[in-house]
């Protein structure tokens, strides 16, 4: 299987108390997706760095005060993106080269 096969569609959203720890959770989520709100990320990831990600949350995220919520919405390519959304023009994330 390769990567793009691989590759699911997440949103993430987070409830995070400390305004210091909020701000490098946010530093860190965008480098995994596209903003979509505050404190929401729309992430197309393989699983390579989907546990990258989550590993990465771990060790910021503090259990007892936090809340990180991962929606696994399917396989990025077969995943029929449905929004109902007021105000912005929503995009769902695309497949794009990744400059490293």
């Amino acid at each position: 299987m390769s990567v793009r096969e691989d590759a699911h569609l997440y949103i993430v959203a987070y409830d995070i108390s400390d305004p210091r720890r909020w701000r490098r959770v946010y530093r860190l989520m965008q480098g995994y997706g596209a903003w979509l709100q505050l404190s929401v990320f729309q992430c197309r990831l393989s699983r390579r760095r989907m546990v990258e990600l989550r590993a990465e949350l771990e060790r910021l995220v503090k259990r007892e005060e936090d809340h990180v919520l991962v929606l696994d919405l399917g396989p990025a390519e077969g995943v029929e993106v449905r929004v109902w959304s007021l105000g912005r023009r929503f995009e769902p994330v695309r497949r794009e080269p990744v400059i490293v």
